[in-house]
C-alpha cells in the first residue's frame, strides 16, 4: 500500500515526465507484439500454402541410368510400370503411393463450353495424398471407380468456374474429355498453394488411373507419389522404392540417379527456418525499441532517486534495510514498465483489428487469401518476457544505488 501510495505521488509531481516515459514503453511493446504478430502470420499463411500441395509427401519423377550395368549403358530410361506401384504398396515403410499419368491441352467441353486443360489419371488415395478435399455434396476418386475404370471426374474450382459460372454446382453434370463423356462427381473446395509440380490444382481435373490408361492409351506413369511412414523414415521409403525398381528393371543396384526426388519434408523443414528466423528478426527490432524505452524508464529512476535521497536517509535511519530499498524502487520500475506494456499491447491489437479495414486488390485476396498478423499465446508470453527483463535491468541498477545512500548525507541533503 506505501509503494503505492508512493507511486502515485510521484506521477502526480511529474506528469509529463512520468506519461512520456509510459508512452515510449508503449510504442516499445506495440512494435515487438506488432512485429511478431505480422511474422506469425506470414509463417502460417506461407506454411498454409505450402500444405496446399500436401504434407508428408515424396514426388518421384522417372529418370534414367547413370551407371553401366547387365550390358546396357548409362542413360537408359526408367520406365515404371502400373506393376511396379502395387509393388511399392507392400513395401513397409511406405504408408500410401499413387501413380499419376498426366494428359497436357486436353479437350473438355460441355454444352456451351470448350477448354484445353490438364487432366491426371491417379489413384483414390491421391486425394488424402495432395489434400484435394471435395465442396459439399461431392466426393473424389474411390476403389470402385478405379476396379471399374469409371468415367467419372474430379475437376478443379476454377475449371468448374469457367464451365459451369463460380456459384454453380456441377455434381451429376457431363463433361466431354477428348470426345468422351465424363460425370462430375466433385469440385475440389478452394485452397490457397504456393507449392506445385505440374500447375495449380485448381486447374486441373483428376479421372481413374485406370480409365486414363485407356483413354489415352498410356503405359507407363510419370510421377510416383509416395508417403513415407513417417518423416524419419522417408529417406529409407525412397530408398526402399528406388531399390525395388532396379531390381525389377535389372538396373544397377547403387544407381541414385533412377528418380528425381522432391522430399516435402525437408522443404517444410527448409520453410519453417526461414520463417521463424525472419520472425526472429522482427523481434529483435522490436525488442531493441522497447530497450531504448526501458533506458528512459532507467533514466527517470536515477532522477528519481536523487530527487528522494533524503526520504531514503529517512527511511535507513530508523531501521529499514537496504533491501527494502531496492525493492521499492525495483517495483516502482516494473510498475511503469507493466503499464506501458499493457497500452502497448492494446494499441498493436488495436492496430491489427484496423488491419482487416485495409482494401486489398479482389485478384490478391482469391490467390493469396487475407494476410493477417496472429497475436498468439507464445507471442504474448516472449512480450512478457521481455517486458519484465526491460523493467528489472531499468529498476535494478537505480535501486541499487539508492540503496547505498549513507543515511547521514541523506539526512543533510537538500
Amino acid at each position: 500500500m506505501h509503494f503505492l501510495l508512493s507511486y502515485l505521488y510521484e506521477f502526480r509531481h511529474q506528469k509529463l515526465r512520468m506519461f512520456l516515459t509510459i508512452m515510449a514503453v508503449s510504442w516499445g511493446m506495440a512494435n515487438i507484439a506488432l512485429m511478431l504478430s505480422v511474422g506469425e502470420g506470414l509463417y502460417q499463411m506461407m506454411s498454409r500454402g505450402m500444405t496446399g500441395m500436401g504434407e508428408g509427401i515424396v514426388v518421384m519423377w522417372p529418370n534414367q541410368t547413370s551407371m553401366t550395368h547387365n550390358g546396357f549403358g548409362p542413360g537408359k530410361p526408367v520406365r515404371v510400370t502400373e506393376q511396379d506401384i502395387h509393388e511399392g504398396e507392400k513395401l513397409p515403410l511406405v504408408k500410401a503411393i499413387s501413380a499419376e499419368y498426366s494428359g497436357w491441352s486436353v479437350q473438355m467441353k460441355t454444352a456451351d463450353k470448350n477448354i484445353s486443360k490438364q487432366v491426371r489419371g491417379v489413384y483414390p488415395c491421391y486425394g488424402v495424398m495432395r489434400n484435394l478435399i471435395p465442396e459439399r455434396g461431392g466426393r473424389f476418386l474411390n476403389t470402385l471407380d478405379e476396379e471399374r475404370r469409371r468415367r467419372v471426374i474430379f475437376i478443379g474450382n476454377e475449371i468448374r468456374n469457367t464451365l459451369f459460372g463460380e456459384e454453380s454446382n456441377p455434381v451429376g453434370k457431363t463433361i466431354w474429355v477428348n470426345g468422351s463423356p465424363f460425370t462430375v462427381i466433385g469440385v475440389m473446395e478452394k485452397k490457397f498453394q504456393t507449392s506445385m509440380y505440374s500447375g495449380s490444382d485448381a486447374q486441373a481435373s483428376f479421372i481413374p488411373a485406370s480409365t486414363f490408361r485407356t483413354l489415352f492409351n498410356r503405359t507407363y506413369v510419370n510421377i510416383v507419389l509416395l508417403a513415407p511412414e513417417s518423416k524419419e523414415n522417408s529417406k529409407d521409403a525412397q530408398e526402399a522404392f528406388r531399390s525395388l525398381i532396379a531390381a525389377r528393371h535389372r538396373f544397377h543396384p547403387d544407381d541414385k540417379e533412377l528418380f528425381h526426388n522432391w522430399d516435402t519434408f525437408e522443404t517444410q523443414e527448409m520453410q519453417d527456418k526461414i520463417f521463424r528466423g525472419l520472425q526472429l528478426f522482427l523481434g529483435i527490432i522490436g525488442g531493441l525499441t522497447l530497450l531504448i524505452a526501458g533506458l528512459g524508464v532507467a533514466n527517470i529512476m536515477y532522477v528519481t532517486v536523487k530527487e528522494r535521497t533524503r526520504e531514503i536517509g529517512i527511511k535507513m535511519a530508523v531501521g529499514a534495510h537496504p533491501l527494502l530499498i531496492i525493492m521499492q524502487f525495483l517495483l516502482e520500475a516494473l510498475f511503469t514498465v507493466s503499464i506501458g506494456g499493457a497500452l502497448g499491447v492494446a494499441m498493436s491489437m488495436g492496430l491489427m483489428a484496423l488491419f482487416d479495414l485495409v482494401p486489398l486488390p479482389e485478384t490478391f485476396i482469391n490467390v493469396m487469401g487475407r494476410p493477417e498478423p496472429v497475436f498468439s499465446g507464445l507471442i504474448a508470453l516472449v512480450c512478457v518476457t521481455i517486458l519484465n527483463f526491460v523493467g528489472l535491468m531499468a529498476g535494478i541498477f537505480p535501486a541499487r544505488r539508492a540503496s547505498l545512500v549513507d543515511p547521514v548525507d541523506a539526512l543533510r541533503y537538500e
